[in-house]
């Protein structure tokens, strides 16, 4: 067990956690929004609903493309050294494993509201284009598929907060913090006696 001061802790970058934390921020809004809608009987309400759950996921979408794309040019802090192997390797498959999910969802979504037939206009100024041909038995395919993934998003990420919480008060090994921003200077001056 090791205690890594606040200071010392190699951080993401800043938009890397502006990302990080924007697209949580809105999967957790997403998916009871998701739960509560998809029970509504039809009515103007629940199309607003479904309007408002689109627009959200399509923005989740662009984001992941750019946490992805940062991702991709701006290396992630390294782990503290004493991590085991097994869990360095377990930590990179989770954290791809909810990047693929981050962006399937939204695009399976967006399918399937095209074999719906209903567009996606998103923020209801940007007509985006069908995906698929209308098709109701392809339709009601995916939207098993969409509840699926979702679900296991949801999984996921509870695993995921559980490890973070894990490091930060069992391990003591600042994982953590390198999600965080950095809101204190490096080194605090010494109170006087």
């Amino acid at each position: 067990m090791s205690s890594t001061p606040a200071a010392e802790v190699a951080r993401y970058t800043l938009p890397a956690q502006l990302l990080h934390w924007l697209i949580a921020l809105l999967i957790f809004g997403l998916f009871p929004l998701g739960l509560y809608m998809h029970g509504l009987p039809l009515s103007v309400r629940k199309i607003e609903l479904y309007s408002w759950h689109k627009w959200f996921g399509i923005t989740v979408l662009l984001l992941v493309v750019l946490r992805i794309g940062w991702r991709l040019t701006h290396r992630p802090p390294p782990l503290p050294g004493d991590i085991p192997p097994w869990q360095q390797a377990t930590a990179t498959l989770m954290h791809e494993l909810l990047y693929l999910l981050i962006l399937c969802i939204p695009l399976s979504g967006w399918a399937l509201s095209s074999a719906a037939g209903v567009p996606v206009v998103w923020w209801g100024v940007w007509k985006l284009p069908n995906l698929l041909p209308a098709n109701p038995a392809m339709a009601h395919l995916l939207e098993l598929v969409h509840a699926t993934l979702n679900y296991t998003l949801a999984a996921l990420v509870a695993v995921h907060i559980a490890a973070a919480l894990k490091h930060q008060f069992i391990d003591h090994d600042g994982v953590l913090l390198r999600m965080l921003p950095r809101l204190l200077p490096r080194s605090l001056p010494r109170p006087r006696r």
